[in-house]
């Protein structure tokens, strides 16, 4: 198979559209008839990297690429960064607003359930700038 890249937009605030490319990356996933477990891990990955966007920058590109074996998430964001990376992949630690808690949001488990659903997790972070990350999952 070519690779097969999808590329999306993700808006801060904007939880109404939170989720629509972890649900199109899904549907394509299925179509392929790829494994269900894998499909579960990758779009539990997504989403959560999704809804950070969507929580804590301005905005965000999403892309997603499948190869034969894998697909490869790359999510980067213009926004305030992550000044403590360790500290912030401490479930339950969070920097989330009480607005974003209020709707359901924010209970610091994002990163964590990222990294425990990816086969490979990269996470770069400049503060002021944004943050990156890289998510694999082998099929």
């Amino acid at each position: 198979m070519d690779k097969i890249k999808l590329e999306y937009q993700a808006t801060g605030g904007d939880f109404l559209n939170a989720g629509k490319a972890s649900s199109q990356v899904k549907k394509m996933l299925k179509e392929l008839g790829i494994e269900p477990q894998i499909i579960k891990r990758t779009v539990i990955a997504l989403y959560e990297a999704e809804v950070n966007i969507v929580a804590h920058a301005d905005e965000g590109k999403i892309t997603a690429c499948v190869y034969e074996d894998k697909i490869e998430l790359k999510l980067e964001d213009k926004g305030p960064g992550i000044p403590d990376i360790d500290k912030a992949m401490e479930a339950g630690f969070s920097t989330a607003s009480e607005e974003v808690r209020n709707m359901g949001f924010g209970a610091g488990m994002g990163l964590p359930n990222i990294k425990k659903n990816a086969d490979e997790f990269e996470i770069e972070s400049q503060v002021g700038e944004g943050t990156k990350l890289k998510i694999v999952t082998f099929f």
